[in-house]
């Protein structure tokens, strides 16, 4: 089975002598409030979506995280690539202000199936065609938090998009998909993430999973709802291993400064 490796440096500052990363990161920010880290996802990314309302949120709130600059200034310079959705949420303010700088606006308002977001994914999966996709990495601002329909949509995007490394933020947390389909391992970044952490089958029981470098490894353990499901663990080592015959969430606490 493939091993798959995985790393929250997107929340570290790239020092300037750094080579080119290995991944190819884009950027989805959507209408939640946005993780007071969201600066340094931006200077990560090659492609900045916005879906629908979340370019208000980079209107109204990226001033406030940066209160040091002048707010016109951190318009300008935080402006997003795309901003893509059915449109309903966004002001006219906003929309007029972006689209006068050049941003792509791209209405999709005839597809009520799916999600602002998926529409996103679909997009950036268009434009990294040519990439490699092991090589591409998805992170999307304002996941988590407000309505609990949002969150699940957002985390069945992860699901109809198993085979994209996408991970949901908040100022709180990170969630993303381990695939069943590889062994894992997740190398911790312990200046920012942890220790809490958490594994979570959703959809589908998991018959069998096995970890190593949690202060509670599971061992071919059954992990289902109504039964055992692994929450509130807690981050042991630098490296952390997972094998399972069933997807998994896998969840880490963000740290505050």
């Amino acid at each position: 089975m493939e091993l798959m490796s995985h790393s929250s440096t997107f929340l570290l500052p790239a020092p300037s002598n750094q080579s080119p990363p290995s991944l190819t990161y884009a950027l989805v920010v959507l209408n939640q409030s946005l993780p007071r880290f969201s600066p340094l996802l931006w200077s990560h990314a090659q492609l900045r979506l916005c879906a629908d309302g979340g370019a208000n949120r980079v209107y109204d709130d990226m001033p406030l995280l940066l209160p040091h600059l002048d707010a016109s200034d951190v318009r300008k310079r935080y402006k997003p690539d795309v901003i893509k959705g059915d449109l309903d949420s966004i002001t006219k303010e906003v929309l007029e202000f972006y689209a006068n700088m050049g941003t792509k606006v791209v209405d999709e308002s005839h597809d009520q199936d799916t999600t602002d977001l998926h529409k996103c994914i679909a997009y950036i999966c268009d434009w990294a065609q040519k990439l490699d996709k092991s090589n591409l990495c998805i992170l999307v601002a304002g996941a988590l938090g407000g309505r609990f329909d949002h969150e699940i949509g957002n985390i069945n995007v992860l699901y109809r998009f198993s085979t994209i490394r996408i991970i949901l933020l908040s100022d709180d947390c990170l969630i993303h998909l381990l695939p069943r389909t590889h062994r894992h391992e997740i190398h911790i970044q312990s200046s920012v993430e942890g220790p809490h952490c958490g594994l979570v089958p959703i959809g589908t029981p998991s018959g069998s999973t096995t970890t190593t470098g949690l202060q509670w490894d599971l061992n071919e353990t059954e992990m289902k709802f109504g039964g055992l499901i692994s929450t509130s663990n807690l981050v042991k080592e630098d490296k952390i291993t997972v094998q399972s015959d069933s997807d998994l969430l896998w969840t880490i606490t963000i740290k505050r400064p």
